[in-house]
């Protein structure tokens, strides 16, 4: 199974294939192969942009999300905290 390579390694290796090109140190015999590979790893680091742009509009739509409401506070229903509350009314009175 071939692993795939990391987007700064892709990056790497258009980048020396650019250089081969530019210094025409590729053989003309392999230079269709050289540019098949660099538009290879082009596609390759496209989507992988593209797919880390998604990933971060959608945690920052759920950073961006306000806060869930508090609950209200059911004091009628909860004799418990009903006393509690009127204990520390009383000591304000």
């Amino acid at each position: 199974m071939k692993k795939e390579k990391k987007y700064s390694e892709a990056i790497q290796e258009i980048e020396a294939i650019i250089t081969d090109i530019e210094n025409e140190t590729i053989d003309v015999d392999l230079l269709t192969e050289k540019v098949r590979t660099a538009v290879g790893l082009i596609k390759l680091c496209k989507s992988r942009l593209r797919s880390t742009e998604e990933e971060l509009e959608n945690v920052l739509k759920e950073f961006e999300k306000p806060d869930e409401p508090e609950k209200p506070d059911d004091t009628e229903n909860n004799p418990k905290r009903k006393t509690q509350i009127e204990e520390k009314n009383s000591l304000f009175s």
